[in-house]
């Protein structure tokens, strides 16, 4: 059967509304340019039948007389003889884009394509309403687009501006506008920089968009069709190859801007000469023939700084001038002035300096009053700074370049001070704690100037440890020139509580003292004597200094020993009773300032594990690791080298060995931090008793081992207890003489996780832990041995292991005192909750039920109003076309 006719008789059956077909093409008038390619959409909508639909292109030169057959989706004869060639080629073609839309595509247009072009869609409606045709006029005009670029420099220095000159023009015949747009091309990749039109706006490319809005992009319109781009103080980022393209648009109806022809031409390659390779930086002194100027103290020296570059003008530059790679003096590129000639430390300070700008690109640097410490080698360098952006922004910078001249030496004579060190220790200890003094005598002195000053650096080089490389010297405090104390963080706190002292007795002898000398304190002293000289400026100046020989402090040292004597001064015979030691310190060779950390240890068995139970620090700080025993244990410190510990109501658990393990520490000062000297442990004094108590058994029992949802659960823990009465030593218990501490667990049946359920102390005190369930529990004692566990609501989330655990407490005999048994805990009991299958489904089945019984009836109800209000007699028949039978259906 014909395509056609399936799709009249599937429209037919299936329309179900009244609708008009609507047919559309592009908005028009279209202009295109010769040789350009076109393409003209068509879509139909609101129309029955099959959801794919045929379309048919004609074409009218004024859109009322006889129209061409172009091309149709439908039939492939359908083109006219002057068209087919131009089809078969593919010069002429129709696209589908969606089943009720397609494109006609024109690859180059002619100027005799220029007419009316009429979309036309067959009928498929089951009525005929609406249009079933659409047309659209299409004007070709000739391409008159010229592109006439400018040739740019090949080459130009950074910072400076480069100008891209480009003419775009067109014949004014029809209403087309213009658009011009600069490219640049590195690498194979053309990036857009600007485009200029077609309505008088400005776009830039995203990388250049702040460049723009900084004002480093220009756009200067010209005559002619002539446009400039001005590119402000470019960077080596901006040489490439730059292009011009230009474009003619058109304004359709509709408010669309459509390209219809562009042309791009190459404008040239440019290069941009970095300012590292034309910066230029030279020293120079008043003797420009020599590399080396002389020069007396307190004379002026000036030295000269000359740069040169291709771009100068547009550099900022920053000059600054060093002394022996030391930065004196810099004149920064917004023209502050920096000067760092004076130095920290004991440095001496040197001459007043000065730099100022003479001239383009010469700069001057004075130092007045010259002194030996001025000497060295002076070198220029100089930093080129290119602002970023336009001229309408300011304070964004960038360093394009750095160079340094190269070296002018200065040379300042004078003639620097000479004397002769001795170093001996006047007091030396022989053993630890005892004070030690070192002299430091100046002798032989000459060419001090007058006003001139000596000070002193002491320096400790510890003993050799072992190894191959001998440590460090050690700066321990100096005096200098203007007789300021200035100690080393190592010494400073020795130094503050007069431990240590740094002194000068006389204008040439200093001397060091310790009060109390340490181990450490042995090793190499050697001291540094300097001399200082007024400068012009009134300055204290460093001119020169001399250390002296090493001399070796050393002296025998004793190891310091501890040992530790533990005495039973109550013994525990009974449980409840309550256990004291003593622990004496006995040291030799640790120091004046003792202090002892205090450990009390035990373990059950000799080479059992061992437990500490509490400490006592040398600041009589008591520390207790068993936070529930705290009101039992008691350390307490009764003279300087004797400690007390107290264990009240002991319990079968603490039967084992008991000794205190002492650590000393000593310190030469009492502000100083402690240090570790020694430590040692001692005897062990044992606590074994015999208690005869009962003793005890349980056992675990549930009635059911499964229930339903939201039943309840019991579970019953008994204790039984067998032997003597703790109290009146019968086989019968009394009541007032026992008590539990009992814990219930659980283990989940899902994830094997087991967890504390709730908990009973001794006396009586329950503690729930927090539930994810809605069941709730409770404990019950039924009698003295009987406990028994409720489960409240049960869920399904209570399937799982239950089992207990207990603590049994009892009264002496002996002593009358509570005393702790072994813990005991039960076998396991498995508890399931079931479900009730009917119980759980009926509702739903229910619910589900009446649900499908109320969307049979709407559907039901539905289909009638639909059958009534949309489905008639069909009056009309459409017209045969081509190719299609007529179809008659009841």
């Amino acid at each position: 059967m014909d395509r056609r006719v399936l799709a009249l008789a599937f429209g037919l059956l299936f329309i179900g509304g009244c609708s008009a077909r609507v047919v559309t093409v592009s908005s028009g008038p279209l202009i295109r340019v010769e040789g350009q390619p076109v393409s003209i959409r068509c879509d139909v909508n609101d129309y029955g039948g099959p959801r794919e639909q045929d379309f048919d292109w004609e074409m009218s030169k004024d859109g009322k007389g006889k129209t061409i057959r172009i091309i149709s989706t439908f039939d492939s004869a359908y083109s006219d003889s002057s068209y087919s060639k131009r089809v078969a080629s593919g010069d002429i073609s129709v696209v589908r884009l969606q089943d009720n839309e397609v494109e006609l595509k024109i690859a180059e247009v002619k100027p005799q394509d220029a007419g009316f072009y009429i979309c036309r869609t067959p009928s498929t409606d089951s009525v005929i309403s609406g249009n079933y045709f659409a047309q659209v006029q299409l004007t070709v005009i000739p391409n008159t687009l010229k592109v006439s670029p400018q040739t740019p420099p090949a080459a130009v220095p950074e910072g400076s501006d480069l100008t891209l000159s480009c003419n775009v023009t067109r014949e004014l015949n029809y209403p087309t506008y213009l658009s011009v747009t600069w490219l640049v091309k590195k690498g194979g990749t053309s990036e857009e920089i600007l485009t200029f039109g077609p309505q008088g706006e400005v776009v830039t490319g995203s990388k250049f968009s702040r460049r723009y809005a900084d004002g480093g992009l220009r756009l200067v319109p010209g005559r002619g069709g002539t446009f400039e781009l001005v590119i402000s103080r470019v960077t080596t980022s901006d040489q490439g190859t730059y292009e011009c393209n230009g474009t003619e648009w058109t304004h359709e109806s509709g408010g669309t801007w459509t390209k219809i022809v562009e042309a791009t031409k190459e404008m040239g390659t440019v290069s941009v000469t970095p300012t590292s390779h034309s910066l230029i930086v030279s020293a120079s002194s008043s003797s420009p023939s020599s590399s080396s100027l002389m020069l007396s103290p307190g004379n002026t020296l000036t030295l000269l700084c000359n740069v040169l570059a291709d771009n100068l003008p547009a550099l900022s530059l920053e000059v600054s001038w060093l002394a022996d790679g030391r930065e004196i003096i810099t004149l920064d590129h917004s023209g502050l002035l920096i000067s760092n000639a004076s130095s920290n430390g004991t440095q001496a300070k040197r001459g007043e300096a000065s730099l100022v700008k003479t001239g383009s690109g010469e700069y001057r640097l004075g130092v007045r009053g010259v002194s030996g410490e001025d000497g060295g080698v002076y070198t220029c360098r100089v930093r080129a700074f290119i602002e970023k952006g336009g001229r309408s922004t300011r304070g964004r910078w960038h360093m394009a370049a750095e160079k340094t001249s190269s070296p002018v030496t200065v040379k300042v004579s004078e003639i620097k001070p000479n004397f002769t060190l001795s170093l001996a220790a006047s007091a030396k200890p022989q053993k630890t704690g005892e004070p030690l003094e070192l002299s430091c005598d100046v002798s032989k002195i000459s060419h001090l100037p007058p006003g001139g000053r000596l000070g002193v650096s002491w320096e400790h080089i510890s003993l050799p440890d072992g190894g191959t490389n001998a440590p460090p010297p050690k700066l321990i405090g100096s005096l200098d020139g203007y007789g300021n104390l200035v100690s080393d963080s190592a010494y400073k706190d020795r130094m503050d509580s007069g431990a240590l002292g740094l002194s000068r007795v006389a204008p040439n002898r200093f001397r060091l003292r310790f009060l109390r000398a340490q181990k450490i304190d042995m090793g190499q002293y050697v001291c540094t004597v300097s001399a200082w000289s007024v400068s012009s400026q009134g300055d204290v100046v460093k001119a020169v200094e001399y250390k002296s020989s090493p001399l070796t402090v050393q002296w025998d040292t004793k190891s310091p020993t501890l040992k530790i004597l533990a005495k039973s001064i109550r013994k525990a015979s009974v449980g409840g009773a309550t256990f004291e030691m003593s622990c004496t310190v006995f040291t030799e060779n640790v120091g004046d300032w003792i202090g002892y950390a205090v450990y009390i240890q035990s373990q059950e068995t000799v080479g059992g594990s061992v437990k500490t139970l509490m400490s006592l620090s040398p600041d009589n700080v008591v520390q207790h690791t068993d936070p529930n025993r705290r009101d039992n244990l008691v350390l307490s410190k009764t003279t300087p080298e004797e400690f007390l510990f107290r264990l009240a109501g002991v319990q079968l658990s603490d039967r084992g060995y008991y000794w205190c393990n002492v650590t000393a520490f000593t310190k030469q000062q009492p502000e100083q931090s402690w240090t570790t000297a020694n430590h040692s442990e001692s005897n062990k004094i044992p606590i074994n008793f015999q208690e005869n108590g009962p003793s005890f058994s349980i056992a675990i029992h549930s009635d059911v081992s499964s229930v339903y949802p939201w039943d309840t659960a019991k579970m019953e823990c008994s204790l039984g207890v067998s032997g003597s009465s703790p109290k009146s030593g019968t086989a019968h218990t009394q009541t007032e003489d026992l008590a539990y501490a009992v814990r219930w667990f659980f283990t989940r049946l899902r994830d094997g996780q087991t967890s504390q359920v709730v908990s009973v102390d001794r006396f009586g005190l329950t503690t729930k832990k927090s539930r994810n369930s809605s069941s709730d529990v409770s404990v019950e004692r039924r009698d003295a041995n009987t406990y028994i566990l409720n489960i409240f609501r049960t869920q399904d989330s209570d399937t799982g292991e239950y089992y207990c655990m207990v603590t049994p407490w009892y009264k002496s005999a002996s002593s009358g005192l509570w005393t702790q048994a072994g813990e005991l805990t039960s076998g396991k009991v498995f508890l399931s909750v079931r479900m009730a299958v009917w119980e759980s489904l009926k509702l739903p089945l229910l619910y589900g039920a009446a649900a499908s019984l109320g969307v049979g009836l709407f559907s039901v109800l539905l289909g009638l109003i639909c059958a009534q209000c949309c489905c008639r007699s069909i009056v009309h028949t459409p017209r045969s076309r081509n190719k299609l039978m007529d179809l008659e259906m009841d």
